[in-house]
């Protein structure tokens, strides 16, 4: 539903705007960038239509309708971003990605790291602008929010010499930030004591005390090339971006297997799932038993609204789904159950926290299901039966605490709790 919220003072604040203006197009994104900012948005979509331009912003994991724009300044808010970013403009017709620096007079507007891609559509280009959190939050492994028994394993993992760490969720479940943080935490244990690296595609985040490069397929260098190419650098600590096919994940571990530690993000389901993939991906499952150290699997849910978490409780059946007649989503047009709350503006939540399974392949019963290469739900099984406490779990706990809803585990999670 629409953020009534933040469109209403979006609209509020173009009409101090003059749109004869030169500067119009750099006010404007200018204004949308630290707004959408304001209302802790993670992206912004400029979605081209047949007789406009329509603006989203995904906020807390879910899009919301913002405005839409008319007129000839829609290619000109697109041009704008691109200039920012240092792309062609003249290139309409091809995929782009850049990042805009924040520096200068934009550097308030436009704290932390902000990425900008492109891609042609039948009506025009559409953009995307990924606004990551300012450098100022989620530097360490105790900000994150990580259960406590993962976050203790996670600092002890971190002092190994070799293996593999594997961090997995689908995409926007917070792996990255969760890598880099990892990456600070070495930072800060063993400073220039060790030799770190990192292999990305792109780099999202500069962190100080790494020596991080970005890939260049289109002159040969890729991540499983970086990777050989890196081991003779003599590091200690690999980062690699993500493993997306077998040549990367076969380098990855080969990497470990030599006595490197090796950080990496890989899109799983599941923890289970995860080591599933990596064996039909054409890893060995003796590679797997004797260098994987952690799979870690976590998402994000929205966190319930502290400010008006008690009145909406009751909207949602026994089954977890949002009731029809009660649901935040369609209050009555005489206004008889709106709350019209200030903090979350009547979306109900407010904020999101991460939750996570750690599966431990170092333990025997593990160990041996995957060198028989069992099936994925056997290996949960096992996994539970050796104390793993799973996603799911935590998810049910997590609304018996009153920390989310049922219906948004099951938005997640897909399954309902």
């Amino acid at each position: 539903m629409p953020h009534d919220s933040l469109a209403e003072e979006f609209s509020d604040a173009m009409r101090s705007l003059e749109d004869s203006d030169a500067e119009y197009a750099p006010q404007l994104v200018d204004l949308l960038l630290s707004k959408a900012r304001k209302f802790r948005a993670s992206d912004v979509h400029l979605v081209p239509e047949q007789n406009g331009l329509k603006m989203q912003w995904r906020i807390d994991g879910v899009l919301h309708h913002v405005t839409s724009f008319a007129g000839d300044v829609c290619p000109r808010i697109v041009a704008r971003l691109k200039v920012m970013a240092g792309l062609l403009t003249y290139r309409t017709d091809v995929p782009q990605e850049g990042r805009i620096a924040s520096s200068g007079s934009n550097a308030e507007q436009m704290a932390g790291e902000v990425r900008v891609t492109t891609f042609p559509t039948l009506f025009g280009e559409k953009a995307a602008v990924r606004l990551f959190a300012d450098s100022d939050h989620y530097q360490r492994l105790n900000e994150l929010g990580l259960p406590d028994d993962i976050e203790n394993a996670m600092g002890h993992l971190l002092q190994a010499t070799s293996g593999v760490i594997l961090l997995t969720g689908p995409s926007g479940s917070g792996k990255t930030t969760t890598v880099y943080a990892c990456l600070r935490e070495l930072v800060r244990l063993h400073g220039d004591g060790k030799g770190l690296m990192s292999l990305e595609d792109p780099i999202e985040v500069v962190v100080p005390g790494v020596t991080q490069s970005q890939v260049r397929p289109h002159v040969g260098f890729d991540l499983a090339t970086g990777i050989k190419s890196m081991m003779r650098q003599d590091p200690d600590v690999i980062m690699i971006g993500e493993i997306r096919d077998p040549e990367t994940a076969e380098c990855a571990f080969q990497a470990a297997l030599t006595g490197h530690l090796v950080l990496t993000t890989f899109h799983a389901g599941s923890a289970v799932e995860a080591v599933t993939r990596l064996l039909d991906m054409g890893i060995e499952p003796y590679l797997l038993s004797s260098t994987l150290r952690a799979v870690v699997c976590q998402r994000l849910l929205r966190k319930t609204c502290p400010e008006c978490y008690d009145q909406t409780a009751s909207r949602i059946t026994p089954e977890g789904i949002p009731n029809p007649k009660k649901s935040a989503d369609n209050f009555p047009d005489d206004g008889s159950l709106a709350i019209r709350c200030r903090t979350c503006g009547d979306i109900r939540y407010h904020g999101r926290f991460v939750t996570a399974e750690l599966l431990d392949p170092n333990r025997t019963e593990i160990s041996q299901a995957l060198l028989e290469r069992v099936d994925a739900n056997r290996l949960e099984s096992i996994a539970k039966e050796c104390g793993t406490v799973t996603l799911h779990h935590r998810a049910g706990e997590a609304v018996q605490k009153g920390q989310t809803y049922p219906e948004e585990v099951f938005r997640v999670l897909g399954r309902s709790v």
